[in-house]
């Protein structure tokens, strides 16, 4: 089983990071990294990650295998983004850093639910989430332009 750790972004990762690619039919369902680490420098209730390989953890300059981004706001954990890079695909990362994120987001006091979303066509992220036990979220859309988005909350039981 796959386990990972997420690290922050750091000026040290932060053009590994930038470099992280999916494939090609997946851009459509991914902000870029440069995006969303320009919202977190300007949005102090998002928390970017690097992921990686638990077990590379002892090596002198681990791979990153991915990244993630949540945000803490209104009592939600909210997973903003998730993306493996595509060397690191198919192998159980985006489950683990799913897992880590659950986890972590878990320790915070105020967080009260679990949320995320997904571009609607990305039936990969929907498998994946429905598989950790997130369920259909009827959110409030911020805007027109999330109309898009399928939003799913992690039920209480799950995790």
């Amino acid at each position: 089983m796959v386990t990972v750790s997420l690290r922050p972004i750091t000026q040290t990762n932060f053009n590994e990071c930038i470099s992280l690619k999916v494939a090609d039919t997946q851009k459509k369902f991914v902000a870029s990294n440069v995006l969303s680490l320009a919202e977190a420098f300007v949005n102090p209730t998002y928390h970017p990650f690097g992921i990686y390989d638990s077990e590379a953890h002892y090596q002198a300059n681990p791979s990153m295998v991915g990244f993630t981004m949540y945000e803490l706001t209104d009592a939600v954990g909210f997973i903003l983004r998730l993306m493996i890079d595509e060397k690191f695909q198919r192998k159980g990362y985006g489950r683990a850093a799913m897992l880590e994120v659950i986890r972590r987001l878990k320790l915070h006091p105020e967080v009260e639910r679990i949320a995320t979303s997904h571009v609607r066509e990305n039936e990969a992220a929907a498998r994946l989430y429905e598989g950790l036990g997130f369920v259909d979220w009827e959110h409030e859309l911020r805007d027109e332009g999330y109309s898009g988005e399928r939003y799913l909350i992690l039920q209480e039981d799950s995790s």
